[in-house]
């Protein structure tokens, strides 16, 4: 148009005609390129946003934007991708171009008040646009709270996946849930949490929801179903040498041992080496790509990538070399779970399956019922109580958490009299002779209180600090990287009477203890040549056949419970006790500290137990206490 033919009047009324019509709809890429700006405070790389940096996200912010037909978004990854950053800026987005309600959930009520100060409060404080719609937190009935940020035509409540009542809280848009993996499988009685916030979307014709996560466990994880529910893509980048396309894989790293800042990616095409500097160019052309056998809903997209997509400066294929050589530490077997789920952005199989007790029972040992062989330095026990009786192991622990069952009592007697309870005293002050001569006691003795809770309180509380109450929680433990998969907490809760009582995760230390039940025996020659047995290795002396049902009578099997598939271990045989008595044992060696022991703890307590450390003369002979027939359940055999 050429201003200059034009009237005074005709330049007026297309100046209104223009000012008229509607802003051009960005897409939420195009708008973070304009308008984002990550603050110094909550970003490693403070500035304007660059969808550039992380090319990849550029069309999963695409299937949020209005404009895509996508209902669902899934973001399966690894860590040091950049799935949060995505889903805040598409919170920055829905408050400036799309005004309407959205909620974001978080694992934890604390989470979420974490992520508003940390990642949603500099969001809004360092871009113009958003501060302008969002009122200062400071002035009066602003609208703008940790959990809360008012905006012409909408509301953004953040809550946690932990709140029932925050979850009902309002019907909702739009709807970011962030690490669905770590949301808790029931939420105060009433169903799963994924479930309760899907439901405030339904009044929407239009809705959108995001989903990301970190994955953890097969058969349980949130977002692998739901990725699996969509058209499944994946990230294609070309070789920069060939140019053919191919999906970051960890098989293609290649580094010598030992040097894992010397990785680099070997091309599946070509076979030519990529190095780490050369990933960006790779990025910036990649592309997504739809399985073509996914058996999917049309509305639903679904993204999976790797931390190897990670880009230059972040995570390098260096970092994640070094992660996979540190995750072979057979000492830290749980390394190499948190490097699947947040390097490969995998789930982890756990191995429920129960062993094969016919192979347990045909490796027994020699050593004799109620003596210490050489390498245990300490002595644990488990009790389980029962209506008519309390079972009891007594296990031995060394170097690398081998053990050794020691004996196995069963103290036949109604648990709410004192009689049986006094036999568990007595247990309790025995000690046992190591085969160097010393006498070792009980170092801690755990107890379960899912039965006889008040008998069980009562008879710790007399016992002092060599008892531990325990009580089942499957929360407990569960968090990655934790010391222990018995996770039994610094201080416990507190009870009546001074007594505390410590959750562990019997499911976690049951997947560890089969776990440990498959390892393999060396052979003789190996032994011979000076092979240990491996890190974990359970030694059995000659029980009867009905231990080794029992230490192996569950099994882990996947159950779909109000709405939400959980894996729960469940019985094949009647009898468990044993199986429940080492969880115990294995809980209170926890609490001695095995899982934080360090090259010098171990040679400490081996210390104590060599014999030039005990005097000249022989110790006695530790005489064992006559026993009852009907005292142990299983028979030794010769």
């Amino acid at each position: 148009m050429n201003l200059q033919t034009l009237t005074a009047e005709e330049v007026v009324g297309a100046a209104a005609a223009a000012g008229a019509r509607p802003d051009p709809f960005l897409t939420i890429s195009k708008w973070a390129d304009k308008y984002r700006t990550l603050s110094q405070r909550a970003s490693s790389e403070p500035g304007p946003w660059r969808t550039d940096r992380t090319p990849y996200l550029r069309e999963i912010m695409d299937c949020l934007s209005p404009s895509s037909p996508m209902e669902r978004v899934i973001f399966m990854k690894g860590a040091q991708i950049g799935g949060t950053e995505c889903g805040n800026n598409w919170i920055g987005y829905v408050i400036h171009q799309a005004p309407g309600p959205m909620m974001a959930v978080q694992p934890t009520v604390e989470m979420a008040k974490r992520n508003s100060k940390q990642r949603v409060d500099p969001l809004i404080e360092e871009s113009e646009a958003l501060r302008k719609l969002v009122s200062d937190p400071r002035s009066r009935d602003s609208g703008n709270t940790v959990l809360s940020k008012e905006f012409p035509g909408g509301v953004l409540v953040m809550t946690g996946a932990n709140s029932a009542v925050g979850l009902r809280s309002m019907a909702a848009r739009y709807l970011f849930l962030d690490e669905v993996d770590g949301y808790p499988g029931d939420v105060e009685g009433e169903g799963d949490p994924v479930n309760l916030a899907m439901a405030r979307t339904r009044t929407f014709a239009r809705r959108k929801v995001f989903l990301v996560s970190t994955p953890k466990i097969t058969g349980m994880s949130r977002i692998e179903a739901a990725y699996d529910e969509s058209d499944r893509r994946q990230y294609y980048v070309p070789c920069p040498l060939c140019r053919e396309f191919q999906i970051l894989q960890f098989a293609q790293l290649r580094w010598p041992k030992g040097e894992p800042d010397k990785a680099v990616y070997v091309c599946q095409h070509c076979g030519q080496e990529i190095h780490n500097h050369q990933k960006q160019w790779m990025l910036a052309r990649g592309q997504w790509r739809p399985n073509p056998a996914a058996n999917w809903d049309r509305r639903t997209a679904g993204f999976h990538l790797s931390s190897l997509y990670s880009p230059v400066g972040w995570f390098s294929w260096a970092d994640a070399a070094k992660q996979f050589e540190q995750a072979q530490n057979k000492q830290k077997p749980e390394l190499l779970q948190v490097f699947v789920n947040t390097v490969l952005g995998e789930t982890w199989t756990l191995l429920g399956e129960a062993p094969d007790w016919k192979r347990l029972y045909e490796r027994r040992e020699q050593y004799k019922v109620g003596s210490v062989p050489r390498g245990g330095v300490f002595l644990t026990a488990g009790a389980d109580v029962q209506r008519d009786r309390i079972e009891v192991e007594i296990v031995a622990w060394g170097r690398g958490k081998q053990s050794w069952s020691i004996d196995y009592r069963v103290f036949e007697g109604d648990t709410s009299r004192q009689a049986v309870w006094d036999r568990l005293t007595d247990l309790l002050n025995e000690t046992y002779p190591h085969v160097s001569g010393v006498q070792m006691p009980i170092l801690q003795l755990a107890v379960d209180s899912g039965y006889a809770t008040t008998e069980v309180y009562e008879w710790a509380r007399r016992q002092g600090g060599r008892v531990v109450v325990i009580k089942g929680d499957q929360r407990s433990g569960a968090i990655l990287g934790a010391p222990s998969p018995i996770e039994v907490g610094p201080l416990g809760e507190r009870v009546k009477r001074g007594v505390r009582v410590w959750p562990v995760n019997s499911g976690m230390a049951k997947e560890e203890l089969y776990r440990w039940l498959r390892l393999d025996r060396p052979t003789d020659e190996e032994l011979e040549q000076g092979i240990p047995f491996p890190p974990g290795y359970c030694h059995f002396p000659r029980y009867s056949e009905e231990y080794f049902k029992q230490i192996t009578a569950e099994q882990l099997v996947a159950k779909l419970v109000k709405g939400y598939k959980r894996l729960e271990w469940q019985k094949m045989r009647e009898r468990n006790e044993a199986l429940d008595c080492r969880v115990y044992a294995r809980a209170a060696a926890a609490r001695v500290g095995i899982d934080r022991f360090q090259e010098k703890h171990w040679a400490d307590w081996e210390s104590k137990v060599t014999p030039q450390a005990q005097p000249q003369q022989p110790l006695p002979q530790r005489v064992m206490p006559a026993r009852p027939r009907n005292q142990v359940r299983f028979r030794i055999e010769v």
